[in-house]
């Protein structure tokens, strides 16, 4: 009689046929980059002479890869907490309104985005320039509500006139009188950045006990055509200008230019000097530096947040369809208010999810590097380091490929901790 073979043992014999190429391929592009990466991390910069521990001394020791660490530990403890809590709050406000589904997609769009993108992006936002950057262009509006800068911040007096510096400012040489009108000229700013209100100057009138001015942009002097003690038909005044009279180092009295660059004091000002206090010159405030040494890592933080805060409200939502209402119902008859629900029934049940999620992305972060190579400009690279980037830049500028080798053995190890504890908790809810 013929040998029956076992169904069992076939079945095997196809399984392992079937996962054979798969094998194959995750030892070419796993396994062994991995065991190089190791042997590698052993030996010098040449490959030919083994240098033992001296790279791995170099982690703990080399300040760029030190920096580099101390960022990766910001990294871990804010960016998968920020995102998880933004993605908790989104996931349990969209469910109260009709729209939800139209914000969950607007808020995980950006996960559509690639990493290179949407560095180029927020390159684009941390702009020092309000004109180029969102992020200052909204810093700088907010600020010039409160406190609107100069219109004059270049201003500065020509040849021949009767002003001198003064504390960040301008003063006339001598003393003024009643009844015989100031001139007041300045020049070096552009056409285009005067006052919008700004008239054609005027000549000042004489006002019997009064005294009177002008202050206004000379911008024809010099140039043979124009008068150097009154305002050309051409020239615009200084709408705005504030005007001081000081008397012993005292403001007697002030006034603010009208749109013709005209304006007027009492006779309180009659043997004072006038001055033209720094607040006219204070150059324009031009928002905050996003990505210089102090800030540029929460400015990549947020960029972050903003790409995965969809991701973990996505998997947040899910976790939250399949919690009882009946229990959320049943804390609200008990007399708990929305607050007292969400937090002492909502995010208990919710726990298993959001320690996945927070994990998911602790492991996420540790690798990060296409935001911090694209966003932090050179000058502030280095204050923006983490592992991922100290790596390329070791293995790749630096010519160091057995640092680089240390430096990706030292992120396995940090990253296996995080991977055991997701995969434990993932069979922990299998079970349930």
């Amino acid at each position: 009689m013929p040998t029956r073979r076992s169904v069992t043992g076939t079945r095997r014999t196809v399984v392992a046929l079937f996962l054979l190429p798969s094998l194959v391929l995750l030892g070419a592009l796993v396994v062994y980059p991995i065991g190089y990466s190791v042997v590698r991390s052993f030996y010098d910069a040449s490959g030919d002479r083994f240098a033992g521990a001296g790279n791995y001394t170099t982690l703990f020791t080399d300040d760029g890869i030190r920096t580099a660490l101390k960022n990766n530990i910001v990294w871990v403890v804010f960016a998968p907490t920020v995102s998880t809590a933004l993605g908790l709050v989104f996931a349990v406000l969209t469910e109260r309104v009709r729209w939800g589904t139209a914000f969950k997609l607007v808020v995980f769009m950006p996960m559509a985005i690639s990493m290179l993108a949407a560095g180029i992006i927020f390159r684009l936002v941390y702009d020092q320039d309000p004109q180029k950057g969102v992020a200052n262009a909204v810093w700088v509006g907010v600020h010039d509500t409160f406190a609107q800068s100069s219109a004059f911040p270049k201003a500065h007096p020509g040849r021949e006139s009767p002003l001198k510096p003064d504390a960040g400012g301008f003063v006339t040489a001598g003393t003024v009188q009643a009844g015989r009108p100031v001139a007041l000229p300045l020049v070096g700013v552009a056409p285009d950045q005067m006052p919008d209100g700004a008239k054609k100057a005027a000549q000042a009138r004489s006002e019997p006990g009064k005294v009177t001015g002008t202050t206004w942009q000379d911008f024809t002097r010099g140039k043979g055509v124009g008068r150097l003690d009154a305002p050309d038909p051409s020239e615009l005044g200084y709408a705005g200008m504030r005007i001081e009279a000081v008397k012993d180092g005292r403001v007697v009295a002030s006034t603010t230019a009208a749109a013709d660059g005209t304006f007027s004091l009492p006779a309180s000002a009659e043997g004072a000097r006038l001055r033209l206090p720094a607040s006219n010159f204070a150059a324009p405030y031009n928002g905050v530096d996003w990505l210089g040494p102090a800030l540029v890592t929460p400015a990549i933080i947020g960029s972050y947040v903003w790409m995965w805060a969809g991701f973990a409200m996505v998997l947040i939502a899910a976790g939250l369809a399949g919690v009882p209402r009946e229990l959320l119902e049943a804390a609200r008859v008990d007399g708990a208010n929305e607050w007292q629900v969400f937090r002492k029934v909502t995010v208990p049940l919710l726990a298993p999810v959001l320690a996945v999620v927070t994990v998911t992305l602790m492991i996420n972060v540790l690798k990060v590097f296409d935001l911090v190579f694209i966003i932090a400009p050179g000058s502030s690279q280095d204050d923006a380091n983490v592992l991922a980037l100290e790596l390329y830049r070791k293995g790749f500028s630096e010519g160091q490929p057995g640092v680089a080798s240390a430096i990706a053995v030292f992120l396995l190890l940090l990253v296996i901790p995080v991977m055991l504890f997701n995969i434990r908790r993932l069979r922990q809810e299998g079970r349930r």
